[in-house]
């Protein structure tokens, strides 16, 4: 059976003026053959050899083979560029003629050109090839990491109820749970992060904090910045709500006050009369 979106190998069972036409064998009938163009045919070939190739439509939706690589098949993910942007969606380069669609449905915020998305490709309900960037059940659980290791992943999507899901390597899956979330994110940020856990499922939990007596340095410096940036003067002490700490600084009341803390005792600020005040010159 000649599969749509994947690469197999196949029969060449009639040579014609503009190319060959492979089947599964030499028996394949009309129906079941498809065609590799003449500028793909690799010189040499005959009746009866074999070609890996891959399949997917041509722009007259008919079956068609190619020899070139794909920068990915049915199932996978990859990090494909935007070439256009249309009225029905966007079209990436995936490495073949016929760029590849990624329809406004499928996205999972809008993409203008010239920018790289993770995306999965999938064939729709009219049997084509197309792209979503909704990654989640095509993320691999293969992992080859282990807790305490550091990795690189790509936001592909925020829930407030779950947290952060991110793509480790753009390929593994990977969860900021949302308690950990306490950062700025959006759809295509690449993340510094740490394995926290590994399931049993071999789906990761991830943070991209440090572990506390490391990160406390960091926050602090952040603290300090969002200060000068109220002329030395924060209009709140280490009391505030958390929606507040979290809108001005992305951390979570505890490290927030753990900053606060780490910087009275370097003399760097001071609080009197709820308000936090820069003490460097």
């Amino acid at each position: 059976m000649i599969e749509l979106g994947r690469k197999q190998k196949l029969t060449v069972v009639k040579s014609v003026d503009f190319g060959v036409y492979l089947g599964e064998d030499m028996e394949a009938q009309t129906s079941e053959r498809v065609l590799l163009p003449a500028r793909q045919v690799p010189e040499g070939i005959k009746e009866g050899d074999e070609l890996e190739v891959f399949i997917y439509k041509d722009s007259q939706d008919r079956l068609i083979a190619t020899t070139k690589e794909p920068k990915l098949t049915l199932g996978q993910v990859a990090l494909l560029k935007v070439l256009q942007v249309t009225k029905i969606g966007a079209f990436l380069d995936w490495g073949l003629e016929k760029d590849l669609l990624l329809p406004y449905h499928e996205q999972t915020l809008r993409v203008r050109e010239g920018e790289d998305c993770l995306v999965a490709l999938y064939v729709d309900k009219s049997s084509r090839l197309c792209a979503t960037m909704k990654v989640y059940h095509y993320l691999s659980t293969r992992t080859p990491y282990v807790v305490g290791d550091l990795v690189k992943g790509r936001v592909y999507e925020i829930s407030e109820r779950f947290g952060v899901f991110v793509a480790v390597d753009d390929k593994y899956s990977a969860l900021i749970p949302a308690r950990e979330a306490k950062g700025k994110y959006h759809p295509g940020m690449v993340l510094d992060l740490r394995v926290t856990e590994v399931k049993e499922d071999g789906k990761m939990n991830v943070s991209d904090r440090q572990k506390a007596y490391i990160q406390i340095d960091e926050d602090a410096e952040a603290v300090l910045s969002v200060i000068r940036e109220f002329a030395g003067v924060l209009p709140f002490d280490d009391k505030v709500s958390p929606e507040v700490i979290k809108r001005e600084f992305g951390l979570s009341k505890n490290a927030f006050k753990r900053a606060v803390g780490h910087l009275l005792k370097e003399g760097k600020i001071e609080i009197k009369e709820r308000r936090i005040y820069l003490t460097e010159k």
